[in-house]
């Protein structure tokens, strides 16, 4: 245990801005999470510029492979086994401010020699120091962001979770997709400069800027004092496995991280490569994604905090699985026209689910976590989810590149006295086998989720219900057409789970033989 001399003498050392304080009075948390929203905000600056069609584009502009994009993919989640020696950091220095923002600034400069590559590094070795310095920014954001959900865990009010990460990932989304779009014009207008990944370079250093912006808002947010220290043992990290409810959480949360990241870091190579679309056009979509992304948020981090995560991961999580075995449908569109009403669609679908299930799957781990064990328990979670994240798309790297020659088509054919024709081809190779097995493995998920039970989750809602009704709350302050609010009470009942259906007509037969029972004649008083 950490003495309280160890401990005042530690604080000595810290800058005053690092240092943590005791209570904190309404006037300083609020201007904390204001400081925390700033902070989102250009940290989602620099992920868009640093990852996304960007990085991948980078990779591909390096002469980098299917493999190169899955072990970029792999970086972040392998990283995150560094969360078991950051929970005895964190636990005994006991400052996560300090950890934050020093580890935050160590990852972020790392964006600088990466975007130098094309310049100093030989042809031979830039694809390993990429690989390499990736590692890096990853491993040291692991530690940094142990000890950020932690702080987070202290610093805002469980009931407010929903509404202020809504707030930070719309706002910082809806900035990151105009930036995008600007970003994907210049690309295509200078791809022809050299080196070809010039425009990337200079995206990276736009971003690591950001990033550090975004750190010295961190700075600037009060640290509530950690609980009374408590020893620091391995028991720590099997105390989660230990409780039966998260347990259940998170087998859910890593088959859930195994099924989006078999597919998800492959949709960009999908586009450029396979499609042939340019990055504008890959862009133009991601924007798409990103605006919807933008009203989802609100809706279902107001969802979410008026009846739960759990209910909202229910009905969100399905759309999700829903967009990867979307892909493959790509080889029916036989006319542009047809291509593109699939891509839309595939991007509005996919802005829509993802708000919810990145905004739940965060914040079911932070509730669930016990009120002073909260970064033990988050990083159990991390570490899990993140062997899953890390295994998925080196594996589907590796289906795609062995089965790439590997076709099995699937034809519909109409034959008749005045000749036949092909209703359907259905034609699936590579990647599209992948997109296949995520949704099985997705499926498999959302079983394992039903057996999470969440402090103050309603059950048997009709929350698709709610998401109509708030989604025409939101289309109603940015347009006055009737038509387009009125496209928000059509899809969703559409939508409606089938499980719902099933206990309706449970209910029904069940009340059927109730009433059979009670006209018998055999039925006394």
């Amino acid at each position: 245990m950490i003495s309280e001399q160890t401990e005042t003498q530690t604080r000595s050392r810290l800058p005053a801005g690092l240092q943590p304080v005791g209570a904190l009075a309404d006037d300083e948390r609020a201007r904390g999470l204001r400081m925390v929203f700033y902070d989102g905000v250009f940290s989602q600056v620099m992920g868009t510029l640093t990852g996304g069609a960007f990085i991948v584009a980078f990779v591909l502009a390096l002469g980098g492979s299917n493999m190169v994009v899955a072990l970029l993919a792999a970086a972040g989640p392998l990283t995150q086994l560094l969360q078991i020696p950051a929970v005895f950091l964190i636990e005994r220095l006991r400052y996560r401010k300090a950890v934050v923002v020093t580890f935050s600034l160590m990852a972020r400069l790392l964006w600088l020699p990466i975007a130098a590559l094309p310049w100093f590094a030989p042809v031979e070795w830039r694809l390993t120091l990429l690989v390499a310095l990736v590692f890096g920014y990853f491993a040291l954001g692991t530690i940094s962001g142990l000890a950020f959900n932690s702080w987070m865990h202290d610093l805002i009010p469980h009931a407010r979770l929903g509404d202020v990460y809504s707030k930070r990932l719309a706002v910082g989304t809806a900035v990151s997709a105009a930036l995008s779009l600007v970003a994907g014009l210049l690309a295509d207008q200078w791809k022809g400069l050299e080196p070809p990944a010039m425009i990337y370079s200079v995206y990276l250093v736009v971003g690591a800027v950001a990033g550090l912006i975004g750190v010295s808002y961190l700075y600037r947010t009060p640290e509530p004092r950690m609980s009374a220290a408590r020893p620091v043992r391995l028991s720590m990290l099997l105390q989660p496995l230990s409780d039966l409810n998260f347990r259940s959480l998170l087998v859910f949360l890593g088959v859930w991280a195994f099924a989006v990241n078999l597919a998800a870091p492959f949709f960009t190579v999908y586009m450029l490569q396979r499609m042939g679309l340019s990055m504008t056009a890959v862009l133009v979509l991601s924007v798409l994604s990103q605006l919807v992304n933008v009203m989802a948020y609100r809706i279902w981090g107001r969802l979410a905090d008026r009846f739960s995560n759990k209910a909202v991961l229910l009905e969100s999580g399905p759309l999700v699985i829903l967009v990867g075995l979307a892909w493959p449908m790509m080889s029916l569109a036989e006319s542009a026209w047809a291509m593109w009403a699939l891509l839309i669609g595939i991007h509005v679908l996919s802005g829509m689910s993802t708000a919810g299930v990145n905004l739940c799957t965060a914040n079911i781990a932070l509730k669930l976590a016990p009120q002073g064990q909260a970064t033990a328990y988050l990083a159990v979670n991390a570490v899990i989810s993140g062997i899953a994240a890390t295994l998925a798309p080196l594996l589907g790297g590796l289906l795609a590149t062995l089965l790439e020659s590997h076709a099995l088509v699937l034809d519909l054919q109409y034959e008749g006295s005045g000749g036949g024709s092909t209703l359907l081809g259905l034609r699936l190779y590579g990647l599209d086998y992948v997109f296949v097995l995520s949704f099985i493995v997705g499926l498999y998920a959302l079983h394992r989720l039903l057996a999470v039970v969440e402090l103050g989750e309603i059950g048997d809602i009709r929350i698709l219900d709610e998401v109509n009704a708030e989604a025409r709350k939101v289309v109603r302050h940015v347009s006055s057409i009737g038509g387009l609010r009125d496209f928000f009470t059509f899809p969703y009942a559409l939508l409606v789970p089938l499980r719902r259906r099933r206990k309706d007509r449970r209910q029904a037969r069940r009340s059927r033989r109730e009433r059979s029972t009670d006209t018998s004649p055999l039925a006394t008083d």
